[in-house]
């Protein structure tokens, strides 16, 4: 992502709303339990700031997401009626609901609205268009209001008719929400902008779905610390003896490949230099402490060891901007969830020195969260897709219709 696009970036504070309807999309894809209340309402808590900063204007706003994969049949579990006490709840209003997302119903629902006001649209991938990007349904869409807001960075890389095709409809009224403005820079802190040492850790099980990612990332960073089940990968590749640990046999030439390019580009690369193994992949199996190129047999890695665990926080400490990418350990068994703890701390350390530090993806999200480190970190991507594309280098639909 090119810098001048940060500093060009269009966003809601460049727009007054009084008296206009705003169409926001954002990503209210939440969980839910058998109930189907909500059981973590962190998407939208996040777009309250764009939300409250329309209102302030003395404008409304037209609320538009996808829940689940109904794949374009209405289905009760689906509907955004199930979430509208909550996202009421978090917004500190009422929020109207529509139980259509284009047509007559929701064109009334919408032209109703006054000031002040907020309104929910029925679920969006109760239409195939949606995720075909038919430009129809986001004509359609457009109708709604005078200006289209993107808030959704957790579909940014969808090519969807809310995210993406809507956007030509509003040739000078299409902005980005704060929450996104808050992604694409903390992203681009990390690849262009970000105080060095710049640190990435990447963990998780396969390098093969980390490939681009370290190519990528490889001219922005200084240190690249590799943990997980990949790091066995690289392991076996320098020689190491290394049990029954997860591998990927088609890559280990990759893999040296990939140290070649680091040495080249000057980045030291971290791998763990000890690891806790155990003779099955079970939370109660008999576990040790072992050199991590010297694993026996019949026994696998499942976490990082104490040299490790130690080695990290050095690199850490002595980084300003850190990217954080994958478990360095299999954290959702207790038994081998230390190493990851331990990492989480580290970065929570650096974080509280003045690191800036930027944790997404999946796994590491969920570790954050459970482990009570989201507010230890300086931010925690809402996309995992969305940043996994963007650190990839690739454009993204929703951000490039935005911004061209």
């Amino acid at each position: 992502m090119a810098k001048n696009i940060i500093l060009s970036m269009k966003t809601i504070n460049d727009f007054n709303f009084k008296d206009k309807k705003a169409l926001v999309r954002v990503d209210f894809n939440v969980p839910q339990d058998d109930q189907l209340k909500v059981t973590d309402n962190t998407r939208i808590v996040a777009v309250k700031p764009t939300v409250e900063k329309i209102l302030k204007d003395g404008g409304s706003v037209i609320l538009m997401t996808h829940l689940g994969r109904p794949k374009g049949e209405i289905k009760n579990e689906f509907s955004l009626k199930n979430i509208l006490e909550e996202v009421s709840a978090v917004l500190g209003q009422e929020v109207k609901f529509v139980e259509e997302s284009v047509g007559e119903k929701a064109e009334k629902a919408a032209s109703d609205l006054q000031p002040g006001e907020i309104l929910l649209l029925e679920n969006l991938r109760f239409h195939n268009e949606e995720e075909k990007g038919d430009e129809g349904f986001a004509e359609q869409l457009s109708k709604l209001g005078d200006a289209y807001v993107n808030d959704a960075f957790g579909t940014a890389h969808r090519a969807h008719a809310s995210t993406a095709v809507i956007a030509k409809f509003f040739n000078l009224t299409k902005f980005f929400g704060l929450l996104m403005a808050n992604e694409l820079k903390a992203i681009d802190k990390v690849l262009k902008s970000g105080e060095k040492p710049v640190t990435a850790i990447l963990g998780g099980s396969k390098v093969s779905t980390k490939i681009t990612i370290i190519e990528n990332i490889l001219p922005a960073v200084d240190n690249l610390i590799i943990g997980g089940g990949m790091a066995f990968t690289f392991i076996k590749a320098l020689g190491g003896k290394i049990g029954t640990s997860l591998v990927e046999e088609d890559k280990l030439p990759l893999a040296l490949e990939i140290l070649g390019k680091a040495k080249q580009h000057n980045v030291k690369v971290y791998l763990p230099s000890d690891t806790i193994i155990a003779e099955s992949f079970n939370n109660d199996a008999e576990r040790k402490e072992v050199d991590i190129y010297e694993i026996s047999e019949g026994w696998m890695g499942l976490d990082a060891g104490a040299k490790s665990r130690d080695q990290f926080n050095d690199v850490l400490l002595n980084s300003r901007t850190i990217l954080w990418n994958g478990p360095i350990g299999v954290f959702e068994m207790s038994n081998f969830a230390a190493g990851t703890i331990a990492l989480g701390e580290s970065i929570a350390e650096a974080t509280k020195l003045g690191a800036f530090s930027l944790v997404g993806g999946g796994d590491s999200v969920a570790f954050v969260k459970q482990f009570g480190y989201a507010d230890k970190v300086s931010y925690v991507s809402t996309g995992g897709g969305a940043m996994l594309e963007s650190l990839e280098g690739l454009e993204l639909p929703g951000v490039a219709a935005i911004n061209n």
